[in-house]
């Protein structure tokens, strides 16, 4: 009598299914990456963390251009931070520093001071991307920047535009802030009250299908 070989169903399945199916079962709706974009003082750091409120890892491209400062001993001022910028994707192209944070980023991440758009180039490869624009009239950021005093914005109003109209006529690897934010997915107008712009980046995520969890 000829012997049968019996597999067990649960190791038949196992077998049945390519690497490739199982990892998807680690990935979902629940993931995102939200790039942030927009000019200076315009409220991207208020976004980021209203989200990071809300479960996101933040990351920052200008993070990694004050690691670069700081391990050749340069001040973390705007124009040394924009100079230093600029030299790292001169040598190693537009996209350097949002590849830099590739491997950093987790199941939620915020992307923030995307500036260049051979960043974005490189953050549209990841599975579920979404590049959210902040934005504000010129004179009310020139106010927002003041009340922080962070070095190298400008003292006035004139200062502060010309610095801007600068940054926007960069080479490729330059900041390119206006040719980004052109690229975003949606824009959030922050000229009103901080709750108001928490509510425009709930609706803006709701948008693209993705609701926010309570936040902590």
């Amino acid at each position: 009598m000829t012997r049968q070989t019996r597999t067990h169903p649960k190791r038949a399945n196992h077998r049945a299914t390519p690497p490739a199916a199982r990892a998807k079962k680690n990935t979902g709706p629940s993931i995102l990456v939200v790039g942030l974009t927009g000019p200076n003082a315009s409220g991207k750091g208020e976004v980021a963390k209203f989200l990071a409120a809300h479960g996101f890892g933040v990351f920052s491209l200008s993070d990694v251009v004050r690691e670069e400062a700081t391990r050749h001993g340069l001040d973390h001022g705007r124009d040394s931070l924009i100079r230093i910028g600029v030299e790292m994707r001169a040598r190693d192209g537009s996209g350097a520093l949002a590849r830099s944070v590739l491997p950093r980023l987790d199941r939620l991440a915020v992307v923030d001071s995307i500036r260049n758009p051979g960043e974005v180039e490189v953050l549209r490869t990841l599975p579920r991307f979404l590049l959210l624009g902040v934005d504000a009239p010129q004179p009310l950021r020139f106010q927002r920047s003041a009340q922080r005093g962070r070095p190298g914005d400008g003292a006035t109003l004139e200062e502060f535009a010309r610095k801007e109209d600068r940054e926007n006529s960069g080479t490729e690897a330059g900041q390119q802030l206006l040719k980004t934010l052109a690229l975003a997915d949606l824009v959030v107008c922050n000229d009103e009250t901080i709750e108001a712009l928490h509510s425009k980046v709930r609706g803006a995520l709701r948008a693209r299908h993705f609701a926010l969890r309570a936040g902590r």
